[in-house]
């Protein structure tokens, strides 16, 4: 398969701290790769190097073949890599519907998207659709604000996929959220996916990666450790290692590996 986005030799210090450490990815083209390691390991730091929110202190990030290493996020995003945060971040004040139609206006830029008077009918309809994939057709009209935090996370989702990304970076998507709306999300995924869509995936719920994913990855201490199939990585003594020494909040995640 073709490696459609590439993060190469990437470090990253913040202060004394060495958060990334000649880190290597690749993801390829129509995949859902995982990527997982104990806590502290540099994984969202490596999504935020890669989605512009974080400048490297070295190494490369290519996508389709272009290098995008140190772009600004929005210009990120108009390349077409779309994300979602550990926290989401969308326009509390604004109704939900107002947040899709700022990222159908991405190519614009979101300052510009967001001073905009008037959005076309189509691109409301495309908006409403989007709400209605991921079940929250009922609360366009609704403060963004006032949205449960399952409810965010799904509007973030939409969010992200209404500007169309050829990939998508998804941070923690079953962090924080029942059962029912775990197996919605991942359900969302294979449907996605299946259409061609391209996911990476950071999580801290084994099952719910190793249940989705077509191959993981796998960081320690700001480097990567291995890759593989769920399988293969789930029984990697590399990672079983990574995950004891990782101190007892890691240890929820040691068992769920071998669950």
């Amino acid at each position: 398969m073709t490696v459609l986005l590439k993060a190469q030799g990437i470090s990253r210090a913040f202060g004394g701290l060495q958060a990334l450490r000649g880190c290597d990815l690749e993801v390829e083209k129509g995949s859902i790769t995982g990527l997982i390691g104990p806590n502290g390991s540099g994984k969202t730091t490596l999504f935020n190097v890669i989605t512009g929110y974080v400048r490297p202190d070295a190494g490369t990030v290519t996508f389709d073949g272009a290098d995008i290493t140190g772009l600004e996020p929005d210009k990120v995003f108009a390349r077409g890599i779309g994300r979602t945060f550990q926290l989401t971040r969308i326009f509390a004040r604004m109704t939900v519907l107002e947040n899709m139609l700022i990222a159908i206006q991405h190519e614009e830029g979101w300052l510009r998207g967001m001073t905009r008077s008037k959005s076309s009918s189509a691109e409301v309809e495309n908006a409403r659709e989007w709400l209605d994939f991921v079940g929250i057709t009922r609360l366009a009209d609704l403060a963004a604000g006032a949205l449960s935090y399952g409810q965010r996370k799904l509007l973030e989702l939409a969010y992200v996929l209404v500007a169309n990304p050829d990939v998508i970076l998804l941070d923690e998507p079953a962090g924080g959220v029942n059962l029912t709306l775990i197996n919605q999300i991942a359900d969302k995924i294979r449907e996605l996916n299946a259409q061609g869509k391209t996911f990476l995936i950071v999580e801290h719920n084994m099952e719910f990666v190793m249940n989705l994913c077509d191959s993981v990855t796998v960081m320690n201490q700001g480097c990567h450790l291995v890759s593989g199939k769920p399988a293969d990585v789930r029984a990697n003594p590399l990672v079983l290692d990574a995950y004891l020494g990782g101190g007892d909040e890691d240890d929820e995640d040691e068992v769920s590996i071998n669950a």
